[in-house]
């Protein structure tokens, strides 16, 4: 079927005649695309030159984007085939490594089969089997070892499809972790990537104000190693790795949070990888990122340095005033801080005085304004339940899990949420200990505090009270109607009255009446 004699018939033909000839055409060209990428896989196992090798795969590469055509190169055979003009050991296929004085034909060969098992792989999941079957992460792991700087794609690539393989199969980043040690590997890429010099146990030498931003080659290489490692550490580090191994990856990420890259936008998204990691991290190991002996740090917090602490609450802030994607660019770095201050007493103590300072003036709502608790007050009640839920978390654990505390820098309404989902309504504290020293208000805030609105948490002007006025037959009246109203909503089940019960937590009002009420009186007329 030729191409004239379809264009020919949509520009003159009918719907119908369309509509048929084009569903023949697609059934045709599937065909003969499937036919196509099994002749060049054919091609490709029986050539020896490069050129026509790389050609070759441009084309299968073109082509792999497309799911439908997939089949024979999502099989064992097209797996081995393109593992091996990768230079991959997999099992069934002995593949080279590469080698520091291949032709620069030869390495163009390599890039585009990594290209093309990228995209395979993305988009078959007979493919991701396959390629458990015949290890291919762990040839890529050993691929990896061997494969020098001047390599800058092939190294790449091979970071991205691990990466691709780590995140698309869970069983494989068991296997990574427990058997291909690709941590320790991954580490060593970042080491070398960053240029990371350690004047510590886990302390590395830090920037100067010269120091040149990190290249776009070593930036590009070092997110791909920082999304593999998210992937490998997301499955339980209990057994496989002890403390000095995700310290050193602490030290690591502080280490990049405090460079620059030639770009703002590419800072940021290597700084988000880096937050991503420090995330998946046991929180005891975030003493790293405080700890550094040789810069030193500030007294008022124990000797610990908080620049890194700095660069986390100005990433956050920043990611909330963009407006946009809160759930992946957001939660993130305040689960992070949330954890860490949980944790870490002198990283509560400095966000605290930095997102929750003493009040002073409380004659606008804490919703509004343009400071850091502001913000993420507003963020309370986002209407994204992980955004809100991140938000208050966060603020909760800066007041120490104490919710006389939390009112006072919120009002009730914005931690209603919270409140209720931690069974905390009727005040308290969370289950969490912290320590004993105490937040001193200011002067304004004690002459303020009796007028403050505990509900919208500042100072209202008096209202006109709309009773006043009013006989009591009107106030009988009003009052009988409310009642009616609510009655009525209650049995259609659009509202569901509620109470507050003894242990702070939500139950339907007349359960929650009936469990406040006091016991019956046992007063008895006999002796």
């Amino acid at each position: 079927m030729s191409l004239t004699t379809i264009l020919s018939e949509i520009d003159g033909g009918d719907d119908k005649g369309v509509e048929k000839l084009l569903q023949k055409y697609n059934t045709e060209v599937k065909r003969l695309l499937l036919k196509f990428c099994q002749g060049l896989l054919t091609v490709l196992r029986r050539s020896d030159h490069p050129l026509c090798q790389s050609t070759c795969l441009e084309t299968l590469r073109i082509l792999s984007r497309d799911k439908r055509v997939l089949g024979p190169v999502a099989t064992k055979e097209g797996i081995l085939t393109l593992a091996g003009l990768a230079r991959i050991h997999v099992v069934g296929h002995d593949g080279e490594l590469l080698e520091e004085a291949q032709s620069a034909e030869e390495e163009r060969v390599v890039v585009e089969a990594l290209k093309c098992l990228c995209n395979v792989v993305f988009n078959s999941v007979p493919a991701q089997q396959v390629g458990t079957e015949v290890k291919l992460a762990e040839g890529l792991c050993a691929h990896l070892h061997s494969v020098s700087s001047s390599h800058h794609e092939v190294g790449l690539f091979s970071l991205r499809l691990l990466f691709l393989l780590s995140a698309l199969r869970t069983d494989v980043r068991g296997m990574l972790r427990k058997e291909a040690g690709a941590v320790r590997l991954l580490t060593d890429i970042l080491e070398r990537t960053l240029d990371v010099h350690w004047v510590g146990p886990y302390e590395a030498t830090p920037p100067k104000p010269e120091t040149l931003p990190i290249s776009p080659e070593n930036n590009e290489l070092a997110m791909e190693a920082l999304k593999a490692l998210f992937n490998i550490t997301m499955s339980d580090s209990s057994n496989e790795d002890n403390d000095h191994q995700l310290r050193l990856i602490a030290g690591i990420t502080r280490h990049l949070l405090m460079l620059k890259t030639n770009t703002e936008d590419k800072t940021e998204e290597a700084h988000s990888h880096a937050i991503n990691l420090l995330s998946n991290l046991p929180v005891r190991c975030l003493d790293v990122l405080i700890d550094v002996p040789v810069q030193g740090g500030m007294e008022t917090y124990g000797g610990k340095n908080v620049d890194t602490v700095q660069i986390l609450l100005d990433f956050m802030e920043k990611r909330i005033d963009k407006g946009i994607n809160y759930k992946e660019g957001l939660t993130p770095v305040l689960s992070l801080m949330t954890e860490s201050s949980r944790y870490h007493r002198e990283i509560r103590r400095y966000l605290k005085a930095q997102v929750l300072p003493p009040l002073k003036d409380v004659k606008e709502r804490p919703e509004i304004g343009s400071t850091v608790r502001n913000k993420l007050v507003r963020l309370m009640t986002h209407i994204d339940m992980a955004v809100k839920q991140g938000a208050a978390e966060f603020l909760f654990v800066l007041c120490k899990e104490s919710v006389d505390n939390l009112l006072k820098y919120t009002g009730y309404g914005n931690a209603a949420g919270l409140l209720m989902a931690r069974g905390l309504l009727a005040g308290g504290r969370g289950e969490t200990q912290y320590s004993s020293d105490e937040d001193s208000d200011t002067e304004e805030y004690k002459s303020a505090k009796p007028f403050i609105n505990p509900i919208t948490g500042h100072i209202e002007h008096p209202m006109p009270n709309p009773m006043e006025e009013m006989t009591e037959e009107q106030k009988d009246y009003e009052a009988q109607k409310l009642v009616s109203m609510i009655d009525e909503l209650s049995r259609k089940e659009l509202i569901r009255p509620m109470g507050v019960r003894k242990d702070g937590t939500l139950a339907p009002l007349g359960e929650a009446i009936h469990e406040c009420s006091p016991p019956p009186s046992s007063d008895s007329d006999s002796d």
